[in-house]
Parts: structure tokens; C-alpha cells; sequence
């Protein structure tokens, strides 16, 4: 019961870093909403986050361990011996990106990085779309933290039996 309680803390915990990630690339983007000039002399590039779930270990490593017989004597029928190490899951990993999507053009001749033909290239980043993708960052880390609150609470219970 023990690993499970702990496998749940290294998922979610997992999960809080995914979003904590989303969260900063979120941060970052709407800072730099308008940034025409970046150190490459280019706009700033959207970042995005991209998740990729690890795909299901075989049996014996998703439960942690190998079960290995041990008959203790002749006769006796043979015992599990599992072999006591914990290693937490790993169930998703995050790289953060640069958005591919092409950048903004709005015409202003007068601005001081517009080009021969009067437009400023903009970043490609849209505040609503962050916006929302901060909600959901939001969301998802609250509900991160609730699976680590029922697993203490569970944990904490189990202890006062």
C-alpha cells in the first residue's frame, strides 16, 4: 500500500513540474507579447510546452519489483522474496518548444523596426490563447495538488488504525 501512496505523490508531483513549465512558458509569452526586437534580432517566438506520456512499463516494472520464488526447504512450497526497492514512475516527460506559427504583420510605417514596406513583424503569440492555456495550467495544478492532499490524508488515516 506503501508504494502505491508513494506512486501517486511521484505522479502528481510529476505533474506539478509538467504545469509549473506551462505556467513559466506562459509567463514568458505574455512578457514578451510585444517584443519586435529580440537578441537575434528577430520577434519573440511563442514557447509551448510539449508532453509526451512514457508508454506503459512491462508488468514487472510497472509493479516495481520482479517477484522471485524461494523454497525454504525441501517440501515446503516456495515463498515471494520481492526484493525491497521503491522507484517512483515516470509517466510523462515535458521539452519546451518554439512555435513554428508565423508571426504577426500590422502595418506602421512609423514604428522603428518596420520594414521597406511599412510592417512590423510581431510576435505569434495571442494573450487570449494564454489566457486560457493559464487557466488550464492553473486548473490542473489545483487538481495535482488535491490527489497530493487525499494521498497525505489517506497516508496520515491509515497510520491512526
Amino acid at each position: 500500500m506503501a508504494g502505491n501512496i508513494f506512486h501517486s505523490l511521484a505522479i502528481s508531483a510529476q505533474g506539478l513540474s509538467l504545469q509549473r513549465q506551462r505556467l513559466n512558458s506562459i509567463a514568458k509569452n505574455i512578457a514578451n507579447a510585444d517584443a519586435t526586437n529580440g537578441p537575434n534580432g528577430e520577434p519573440y517566438r511563442r514557447e509551448i510546452v510539449l508532453v509526451r506520456a512514457h508508454p506503459a512499463d512491462p508488468f514487472e516494472e510497472a509493479l516495481g519489483f520482479q517477484l522471485r520464488l524461494q523454497q525454504t526447504a525441501v517440501g515446503h512450497a516456495p515463498t515471494v522474496q520481492p526484493p525491497h526497492r521503491w522507484s517512483p514512475p515516470r509517466v510523462l516527460s515535458a521539452t519546451v518548444a518554439q512555435d513554428p506559427s508565423p508571426f504577426r504583420l500590422v502595418y506602421d510605417p512609423t514604428h522603428p523596426d518596420a520594414d521597406a514596406q511599412g510592417y512590423v513583424r510581431y510576435p505569434n503569440v495571442n494573450i487570449v490563447t494564454e489566457m486560457v492555456e493559464l487557466l488550464s495550467a492553473q486548473r490542473a495544478f489545483e487538481a495535482n495538488t488535491a490527489v497530493i492532499e487525499a494521498a497525505k490524508n489517506l497516508a496520515r488515516d491509515s497510520l491512526e488504525i
